[in-house]
């Protein structure tokens, strides 16, 4: 049995979490346990597409991953007390292949309570977000840096001293109080991991399927214990709203295809139902925060047959709630785009002015700003603005449409140092 790369990979990033959570909960040292099971993951890269899958990837990952920690613990000879807790352990139920047909309760599924853990209140709010990425997302210390626009070698310091504090911590769901008092670091990371899923930030690909499927499943995850909180319920319902366009977000060679020209008949229109309904449960569990407002908008984008048939004054009035209530640079440039849709190019280009400082280097403000000169007929502004835009992100897919949208508005003009 051959199992392409493609599959190994997307059977790695679901499992990783879950055998990374069991090696804590039955070891501790959660920094040894990360390093043994990115040793596994590598093992399991170099054999499965060559030998088949395991029957028990996940069990696979569990040993394997135990036996790099154990064979660490024992080899610190400074470590003599972590070297017999070791030797006394014996991996039990999750090292074991279930029967045929048997599978795992999901209240045994380690990853939730990873990521809770992840969310302690000992980390800052910064540090929180950025180790649930990197131990339950599975992003890379390069993709996170860049998410929060810092060094790289910033982020893996952050990283490691969060993981020095959560050292020792109990490996087991919080309780309700504690619980509530991560829940919004939970569901912000939750959000970023999506965001990076539904559009990668770097890399040939636009679209990381993988990441976008986790999101929601650990989203479903919180919201089976919090079932009547707006937040968790109007994130669950962004983000189905968004996956919902993924099928049309590119074309066949893979480019970038703008909402305004997708084929919405290939909508996933089963997700649209679903994420529909949670937006109006969730606007009627309380008061309405950044996930209900944002649901909201995804939805009247959602329920247009056609991009001329979207309700854009009522979508600049949702931006208009978020904004108030909670200030954001990227929800602000999502603004201008409805105030021009509304009021005209030139209202959307003069909220822009506002966000140069806030959001310097940003390739999305140049792509919006180039998107808005062009409607307004400024075609030499707008051609240098797509071509500084797609000089400053690191996605290829991104950068190729934003090329291409340039190059539609003709040659440079004589003499042009471009």
């Amino acid at each position: 049995m051959n199992d392409g790369p493609t599959r190994v990979k997307d059977l790695l990033r679901h499992h990783a979490p879950q055998a990374l959570g069991a090696l804590v909960r039955r070891y501790g040292h959660f920094d040894s346990a990360e390093d043994a099971v990115q040793e596994a993951l590598i093992a399991a890269y170099r054999q499965w597409p060559a030998g088949g899958l395991p029957d028990n990837p996940r069990g696979w990952l569990i040993r394997t991953a135990s036996r790099r920690l154990t064979d660490q613990l024992r080899s610190d000879s400074a470590r003599q007390r972590r070297e017999e807790r070791a030797a006394a352990l014996t991996p039990r139920d999750a090292f074991t292949t279930p029967a045929p047909g048997e599978s795992r309760a999901p209240s045994a599924d380690d990853t939730l309570t990873l990521l809770f853990l992840c969310c302690h209140p000992e980390l800052s709010p910064a540090a929180q977000i950025a180790l649930t990425l990197r131990a339950v997302g599975g992003l890379t210390t390069a993709e996170i840096a860049r998410a929060h626009l810092l060094p790289e070698a910033t982020m893996a310091q952050r990283i490691s001293r969060a993981k020095r504090k959560v050292r020792g911590v109990p490996f087991r769901q919080p309780g309700p109080a504690d619980r509530d008092s991560r829940l919004a670091a939970v569901l912000q990371v939750l959000y970023l991991i999506f965001n990076e899923g539904y559009t990668a930030t770097s890399g040939s690909a636009l679209h990381r399927a993988d990441l976008a499927r986790e999101a929601i499943r650990l989203t479903r995850a919180v919201r089976g214990l919090l079932p009547r909180d707006g937040r968790v319920t109007g994130l669950l319902a962004l983000m189905l709203l968004t996956e919902a366009r993924s099928a049309a977000r590119s074309g066949p060679h893979g480019e970038l295809v703008p909402l305004d020209e997708q084929d919405r008949t290939l909508w996933d229109r089963t997700a649209v139902d679903e994420g529909t309904a949670l937006v109006e449960e969730a606007l009627s569990e309380g008061p309405a925060g950044a996930y209900q407002l944002q649901a909201a908008i995804a939805a009247l984008h959602d329920e247009a047959d056609r991009a001329e048939d979207t309700d854009w004054p009522q979508i600049l009035a949702l931006y208009d709630l978020l904004v108030h209530r909670t200030p954001d640079p990227m929800a602000e440039l999502s603004r201008a785009v409805a105030l021009a849709m509304v009021q005209g190019p030139r209202a959307g280009l003069a909220a822009l002015t506002v966000l140069e400082d806030r959001l310097a280097g940003q390739h999305r403000l140049d792509a919006v700003r180039a998107h808005l000169l062009e409607r307004a007929g400024d075609r030499e502004a707008a051609r240098a603005a797509y071509l500084r835009a797609a000089a400053h992100t690191l996605s290829a897919p991104e950068a190729h449409y934003l090329r291409t949208r340039s190059a539609r508005l003709g040659p440079p003009p004589a003499g042009s140092a471009e």
